[in-house]
């Protein structure tokens, strides 16, 4: 997935990589930026959606997961291990008074997997962009549920 994004691209690892700017798009946790280091991710969705009860049946309220660094260059990319749902990469690359972000995100197996992951990295990224534009975010949950609809939809074309 790649978006442009308002730079510079020091206010964009930061949003990245600081736990109180992350978890307004994505999840909690601290970070140790070197490789090898783990780091937990704490997700609370229903807080950056409209209302809990937007939460698809069998989600937590909370998520966690300990991950790994594998890779750290600051500021432009980011790799890490993130166990039994596969390896994300961020990759940012200046350009202009914006910034190229590139996520990929490797080794998602089962099609309920990469459907769930897909769609949330879609609807997190989503308000990664409306915070750097300085907007109103979208509700997590209700983007997440509609861009899960539109994948499971393309594939069913193929």
């Amino acid at each position: 997935m790649q978006r442009r994004l308002p730079g510079p691209i020091e206010r964009v690892w930061a949003c990245l990589t600081e736990s109180e700017l992350r978890r307004q798009w994505l999840a909690a946790g601290t970070m140790d930026l070197r490789p090898g280091t783990s780091f937990e991710l704490v997700w609370r969705n229903d807080e950056l959606s409209a209302s809990a009860a937007e939460r698809p049946e069998g989600f937590p309220e909370e998520s966690r997961a300990v991950c790994q660094f594998i890779e750290v260059e600051a500021p432009r990319r980011m790799r890490y291990r993130w166990p039994g749902v596969g390896e994300v990469c961020f990759e940012l690359e200046p350009l202009g008074d914006e910034v190229m972000l590139t996520l990929t995100h490797r080794g998602l197996e089962g099609e309920r997997l990469l459907l769930n992951v897909c769609a949330g990295w879609h609807a997190h990224v989503a308000r990664l962009v409306a915070q750097l534009e300085g907007r109103a975010a979208p509700s997590l949950w209700a983007t997440w549920a509609r861009c899960r609809r539109d994948y499971e939809a393309a594939l069913a074309l193929n």
